[in-house]
């Protein structure tokens, strides 16, 4: 309750001051309630969601165990406790403002469709094994066999019953309109397309649609796995009247593939290139249950905070996948600022959300209630392997493993636990928007001009503007939002000089009043310098009142501590708001560069640890124990 008391005594930059006891506007036509909105906030709100809940209607979570449908994934979100595939209850610390179930739109519902017997799929050559199977390692040798038929292999088109895909993705449509009630809870319509490059490569995105309206099937894999094919079928809906925009994640996964610096099949990015894909795919996913893509220690050897919840295996197996570049977003926006520097538009000024990519319809966010994502496979800390255990694993992803074979690993201490790459993935993440009203037009507005942020769990709230004159005295003015608004840049925009100036950013954030306190707010800067690309990171605001080392640019150390044996964290340091404003020292107006910013709360037990400790067993220690949960700004973005 003190927590509380002192976060809403805090700054009122997080609150905003409405425009008065306006009448609200006409709900839409594709809302729920007939209640009033309340009225739309001018300096715009915080809100938080997840746009990648996968249900029963795709393939492999039904594989999974998981057979809650949409409409329970929707009241998940809404606050209501639902099952796990293994028997226990899901349930969040507090609703989220908005979510879009995005499904695997190839295959959809054809599995679930396997135990109807009046679906003309309860005949599908593995139907009845689909029906049967009920240990992990039965359901993920299912897996492996649906493969040639999701895959679209010679001689399976038949088993392909588009009949029961649009009757699944009807299903999916309906359920977003009818949960969806503006003001209250924003329900969009999506799913996934799920590409993949040469050799497996992870091409995927979601595609979020504006409205209550969408095509009559989705665009899949099926159609093509050229992602601009994609964005052309897009463009396609849009000028029927259907927005949408695209959101690729897991590009840690993607092999360099996801950012490149030519089309697909070939030939140097130019104009129309980044034309269609800005148009179509203005922000990316930066972080959830299978990795953060932020950056690697590889690709940003000077940034001490770049070893974070990074996945070192290709999805779905035990193979390493090499930190290339072309995979992480902060060298997405560095490779944007060299093809601008080559004179063609600049396709990855992208802004970032988080998301749960949960695959049993309720994103695990929380690192002390923390369920993972792959139902019956991973729903134990012996199964995903922070606990000692002497079972049987196998990885539906490489053929060197076989259902059913021993797999165990050794921490150093003698102890042994299942050879999973499930240890390695994490309770994240969240999309976080500002927007005048919880309503689909307005974070789907919030969401095409990127004033968007991600966190890895953790509810902090994150504003970054470009304003030149700004001083440390204006955060504390009531009018500092409306005119930053109005005369400023705010994340996810563009900025010019004209007097080649050194443009003055202010930033700043809250704590989530459920969660840690704040350690550090940071500013991570990248620039074009001789045809190559550089990145520095700042400090800009310490925790309990310490000042920034002139000569290291940091921080100094202040001494929080993790007790590992109870989780307990220490309740005298950490901040419950950092702010700050900053002029770049470095700035050369000739120069192109990025800036965003990340803040970092202190360090908490990993969801790793409260199993550990839930189980009575010393934590693995080949593993983090701790964890510093962070919040992520889309970008400003300087041109000459």
């Amino acid at each position: 309750m003190r927590r509380m008391l002192g976060l809403l005594t805090g700054s009122l930059l997080f609150i905003g001051c409405g425009p008065g006891e306006e009448p609200a506007a006409e709900a839409p036509a594709d809302s729920v309630s007939d209640a009033a909105a309340p009225a739309p906030n001018p300096t715009r709100n915080a809100y938080f969601g997840d746009l990648h809940v996968h249900t029963t209607y795709s393939l492999d979570a039904f594989v999974f165990g998981t057979t809650a449908d949409p409409d329970a994934a929707y009241e998940f979100a809404k606050g209501a406790a639902i099952l796990h595939p293994a028997g226990f209850e899901m349930k969040l610390d507090r609703p989220l403002d908005f979510q879009a179930v995005a499904d695997h739109g190839w295959y959809l519902g054809m599995l679930a469709a396997m135990t109807d017997p009046a679906s003309s799929a309860y005949d599908h050559p593995i139907a009845e094994s689909v029906r049967t199977a009920r240990s992990a390692d039965e359901r993920r040798g299912n897996f492996m066999a649906v493969g040639p038929y999701w895959n679209g292999e010679p001689g399976t088109e038949e088993h392909l019953s588009m009949d029961i895909v649009r009757d699944a993705w009807e299903k999916i449509e309906a359920a977003a309109n009818r949960h969806n009630d503006p003001g209250t809870f924003t329900a969009f319509i999506g799913y996934e397309y799920t590409s993949a490059g040469v050799g497996g490569t992870n091409l995927h995105r979601n595609v979020i649609f504006r409205g209550a309206a969408a095509p009559t099937l989705p665009f899949t894999r099926i159609d093509s796995s050229n992602p601009e094919d994609l964005w052309a079928a897009m463009d396609q809906w849009r000028a029927q009247g259907i927005d949408s925009l695209a959101i690729p994640h897991n590009s840690n996964a993607s092999a360099g593939r996801m950012f490149e610096l030519e089309y697909y099949n070939g030939g140097a990015i130019d104009d129309a290139y980044s034309e269609l894909r800005s148009r179509n795919e203005p922000v990316v996913e930066i972080t959830q249950v299978k990795g953060t893509s932020d950056t690697h220690p590889a690709l940003s050897p000077n940034d001490e905070w770049a070893e974070f919840e990074i996945m070192p295996y290709r999805i779905g197996s035990v193979v390493l996948s090499l930190p290339r570049e072309g995979s992480y977003v902060r060298d997405a926006y560095r490779r944007g600022l060299g093809i601008a520097d080559g004179g063609a538009t600049n396709p990855y000024k992208l802004g970032v959300v988080g998301s749960s990519d949960s695959h049993v319809a309720a994103g695990s966010f929380e690192e002390d209630n923390y369920w993972s994502k792959t139902g019956i496979l991973d729903a134990t800390p012996e199964l995903r392997g922070s606990v000692p255990g002497t079972g049987v694993i196998a990885t539906y992803g490489d053929s060197s493993e076989q259902s059913g074979s021993s797999m165990r690993t050794s921490d150093g201490s003698g102890r042994t636990y299942r050879d999973t790459y499930y240890h390695t993935w994490g309770a994240s993440g969240l999309a976080g928007v500002w927007a005048e009203e919880n309503t689909r037009e307005a974070i789907f507005q919030a969401l095409r001009r990127k004033e968007t942020f991600a966190t890895s769990g953790p509810r902090i709230r994150v504003r970054f503007f470009s304003w030149a004159g700004t001083t440390s005295a204006d955060l504390g003015d009531p009018g500092f939002l409306t005119r930053a608004y109005a005369e400023g840049v705010s994340m996810g925009g563009d900025l010019s000089t004209s007097n080649g100036a050194a443009p003055t950013f202010a930033a700043w954030a809250l704590r989530d009043p459920l969660a840690a306190p704040l350690d550090r707010l940071q500013i991570i800067k990248g620039w074009s310098e001789n045809g190559n690309s550089e990145e520095v990171v700042y400090d800009l605001a310490c925790s309990d009142g310490a000042a920034v080392d002139p000569a290291t640019g940091r921080c100094p150390d202040n001494g929080a501590s993790v007790d590992l044996a109870t989780c307990a964290i220490g309740a005298d340091v950490g901040a419950n708001e950092l702010k700050a404003v900053w002029t770049e020292p470095d700035f050369d107006p000739a120069r192109r560069a990025f800036y965003y910013v990340r803040v970092l709360e202190k360090p908490t037990c990993r969801w790793s640890t409260w199993d550990a400790l839930r189980e009575g067993v010393e934590p693995r220690r080949d593993m983090p124990s701790t964890i510093q949960e962070r919040a992520w700004s889309s970008p400003i973005w300087y041109s000459p």
